[in-house]
């Protein structure tokens, strides 16, 4: 009999185990609600100069069963949101970038499509046609050929990047420390 009560123990106890995340988004997603402070770890280039000595805040603010809002503050400017969403294939990543007002940016909604599997720490997203087409008519031709990428390290670091060929610009996010979140991002109600 007693047998009998420790086997139903260990059966119950497994069923109040949580299901650990399948992918990607779903890691992001259990951020949801959570702000983090983070550095620029790539070396300094004169593109970044508008990054240095400012505070640097991610804010997992929105997170749907498909899409997943990153703000993303440099100092007072609330201008950027990186958007995550599912797609049939894997992940998308876009910019939305915003005005003070919120009206859009001219160089806004820009992003790609993932390349890797979505179970993998890092995802990268190639410019897709949008992108491409889009910084080429605002004078960005090198843009087409950005590569971005989003990477969450043993649940340690959640890492967001920028390549292209002459480019390189890396933020470090410390998941182990959360941070007040910021204010609203500029064009959220």
């Amino acid at each position: 009999m007693k047998w009998i009560a420790a086997l139903s123990a260990v059966a119950l106890a497994g069923c109040a185990t949580t299901t650990p995340p399948r992918d990607q988004f779903d890691r992001l997603a259990s951020l949801c609600g959570k702000a983090f402070e983070g550095r620029i770890v790539s070396p300094p280039v004169a593109a970044d100069a508008s990054f240095a000595g400012k505070r640097l805040v991610m804010h997992v603010r929105e997170c749907t069963r498909d899409a997943i809002r990153i703000p993303f503050h440099v100092g007072d400017d609330r201008s950027r949101t990186w958007v995550v969403t599912r797609t049939a294939t894997g992940l998308r990543l876009k910019h939305d970038h915003r005005h003070r007002d919120g009206s859009e940016d001219k160089v806004t909604q820009y992003g790609g499509d993932s390349t890797t599997p979505p179970a993998a720490a890092r995802q990268e997203f190639p410019a897709d046609a949008f992108t491409k087409a889009l910084l080429v008519r605002e004078g960005n031709v090198a843009g087409a050929n950005n590569v971005w990428a989003v990477e969450l390290i043993d649940g340690r670091t959640f890492a967001y990047e920028l390549r292209r060929p002459g480019r390189f610009f890396r933020v470090d996010f410390d998941l182990t420390r959360p941070v007040a979140p910021p204010p609203p991002p500029w064009g959220s109600r």
